[in-house]
């Protein structure tokens, strides 16, 4: 009987440390190739916002976005996929404007989070990253090859 708990304790000890371990590399497998930075995304943003007036903190998923030439992929932290979740293609987005986080959202972003308006492929989006990571991916956006319309606030 004992015998018998033992071992099934063991083996989901085991399977905890097997999903940890996995977790972990697959974090590692996305950052190895460079170009990547925290990104918290909520997609589909509706335009009129709550009848409160604060935005609400509902919808963010935290993420890490990966620049990969002229698209940027958007992986799930919480995740054990290896595909990204969105693809963001640098000729289809325009930014609307820039926020800090007010109510809620600053309890569900990071502490340093700026929130980036955009629009792509006619869908509202918000990321929220690092005045760092802004910086970086405003400068992406406007290096963008001759001939592409960029829109950048």
């Amino acid at each position: 009987m004992y015998l018998a708990v033992l071992v099934s304790v063991l083996a989901l000890v085991a399977l905890v440390g097997i999903g940890l371990f996995v977790f972990g590399l697959r974090r590692r497998l996305i950052q190895r190739s460079g170009g990547t930075f925290d990104c918290s995304l909520r997609w589909n943003v509706p335009e009129e916002p709550d009848p409160v007036g604060a935005p609400s903190g509902k919808g963010w998923v935290y993420g890490v976005a990966r620049y990969s030439g002229d698209r940027i992929m958007w992986f799930r932290v919480f995740s054990y996929a290896p595909r990204p979740r969105r693809v963001l293609e640098r000729s289809a987005i325009e930014v609307i404007g820039r926020r800090t986080p007010e109510g809620e959202e600053e309890l569900a972003l990071l502490s340093d989070a700026v929130v980036l308006g955009c629009l792509h492929q006619g869908v509202r989006l918000e990321l929220a990253m690092s005045e760092d990571a802004l910086t970086g991916f405003l400068a992406w956006l406007e290096a963008a090859p001759p001939g592409q319309r960029v829109n950048v606030a």
